[in-house]
C-alpha cells in the first residue's frame, strides 16, 4: 500500500503500526502531488492508499482531489481517505462514482489499531468502509420526507452498524440481537429505501449511501 500524510509523525506512525500488522508499505509521501507520482511510475500498483484529506500547499482539499484521481485513473486501487473532522460533502463526492474499494475515516480511528488495520484491509480486497460519525450526523439531520424517515429506530441502529462494514454476525453481536432478527431488519430497511433489484451486498451499499446523499 502507499501512504500520503503532510503530518511526518502521524504518516511514520500509521506506517509502523500498518508494517507491525503485516502490511507492505512501498511508499509514504507527504502530498498529493508526490503521491500520484509514485503511483504513475511503479510497475506494480498497490491494493490501496491511505490519503489525508488535507494536505500542501493549501490544505483544502489536495487529498480528496488525488483520491478521485486515483479512483478514476487507477481504479484496481483502493482508497482509504482519513478526514480529522466529518465533511459530510467530502464522504459524498468520495462515494459518488463507484462503492466499492473505498473508504473515509477520522484521523481518531487510527487509535483503535484493530478497527483500523481491518477497515485498511477491507477497502484492499474491494471492501467499502464509512466512519459512523459521518453515518450518525446525516441520520440526525435527516427530512422527514425523506425515505429514511420510515426506518425504525432499530432499524437506523442496524443501518448504522452496517455502514462500519459489519457483516450479519457482526451487527448480531453488536446490538445483541439474534441473526434473524437482523435478517429481517435488512430486509425491511431495504424495502423502506426502494432498493430491490440488486445483489445483497450491493444493496447494503446502497443503503448507506442514502445517507450520504451519493445516490
Amino acid at each position: 500500500m502507499m501512504l500520503a500524510d503532510d503530518s511526518v509523525l502521524l504518516r511514520e506512525g500509521i506506517r509502523r503500526l500498518l508494517t507491525d500488522h503485516g502490511v507492505d508499505i512501498t511508499a509514504s509521501v507527504g502530498d498529493a502531488e508526490d503521491l500520484l507520482k509514485e503511483l504513475s511510475e511503479v510497475d506494480v500498483l498497490p491494493d490501496v492508499c491511505v490519503v489525508d484529506v488535507r494536505m500542501p500547499p493549501t490544505f483544502l482539499d489536495e487529498g480528496l482531489r488525488a483520491a478521485l484521481v486515483i479512483r478514476q485513473r487507477w481504479p484496481a486501487v483502493g482508497v482509504l481517505v482519513l478526514s480529522q473532522y466529518v465533511e459530510e460533502r467530502y464522504a459524498a463526492e468520495l462515494l459518488r462514482s463507484r462503492i466499492d474499494g473505498v473508504g473515509y475515516l477520522l484521523k481518531d480511528r487510527v487509535a483503535d489499531v484493530d478497527e483500523f488495520v481491518d477497515a485498511v484491509n477491507r477497502v484492499a480486497v474491494g471492501g467499502t468502509v464509512i466512519d459512523p460519525d459521518v453515518v450518525q450526523q446525516l441520520l440526525a439531520r435527516a427530512p422527514k420526507d425523506d425515505p429514511l424517515a420510515r426506518l425504525t429506530p432499530r432499524e437506523r441502529e442496524v443501518l448504522t452498524v452496517m455502514a462500519q462494514g459489519q457483516s450479519n454476525s457482526g451487527i448480531a453481536a453488536t446490538l445483541v440481537i439474534g441473526h434473524a432478527a437482523v435478517e429481517k431488519h435488512i430486509g425491511n430497511i431495504f424495502t423502506k429505501l426502494d432498493l430491490y433489484n440488486d445483489s445483497a451486498d450491493h444493496r447494503r451499499v446502497l443503503a448507506v449511501l442514502r445517507y450520504l446523499g451519493a445516490t
